[in-house]
């Protein structure tokens, strides 16, 4: 497999470079898998689009799609980067490990969210019924629905991009399960 190095701000272009910029000023740096998407003149500021469109859905929930797929897709990258992303939204590292699991006992609402995406994960879109009727029933609209498969959609682009790539990981290293 190509071994594939980090770009640094002077090895991308100059709208990506601007980018750089931005992420430094919002978060204090370029997560490596990001500086990655950076070899395309185009995908990083694709993925940021993506990333930062409007959604119904609150940002725990939005954690919580990220940890789901992720722990499907096997992405250590983006399991590592959510722990740090749940802790600062309010997660504990036990209530972590649940969401990953899909098996959460601290809220029901959240637990239909994640056996949903779980299973919309592993069978490519092709989730249990009944987990669809668990969904609506735990209080989410059909728009929630359209908004959970755009979610679940921007995690499998960096999964992918991270089993691809497997750029070291710049976050304390999630657990294993």
């Amino acid at each position: 497999m190509k071994t594939f190095t980090v770009p640094t701000k002077d090895q991308v272009s100059p709208a990506n470079q601007a980018l750089f910029d931005n992420l430094t000023k919002a978060v204090g740096s370029v997560p490596n898998l990001y500086a990655t998407l950076a070899y395309s003149d185009h995908a990083l500021a694709n993925y940021l689009t993506l990333q930062s469109g409007k959604t119904s859905l609150r940002a725990k929930e939005r954690e919580i799609i990220n940890l789901v797929v992720s722990q499907v897709n096997k992405c250590l990258y983006c399991l590592s980067a959510h722990t740090a992303i749940s802790k600062m939204q309010g997660f504990t590292d036990e209530q972590i490990l649940e969401i990953r699991k899909a098996e959460i006992t601290f809220d029901p609402k959240f637990d239909a969210l994640a056996k949903l995406v779980k299973s919309i994960s592993e069978n490519q879109g092709h989730a249990d019924h009944q987990l669809v009727e668990n969904f609506y029933a735990a209080g989410y609209n059909d728009g929630n629905l359209a908004d959970v498969v755009i979610a679940v959609g921007d995690k499998i682009i960096t999964n992918y991009m991270f089993a691809l790539t497997a750029v070291p990981i710049d976050f304390p290293v999630a657990p294993e399960l």
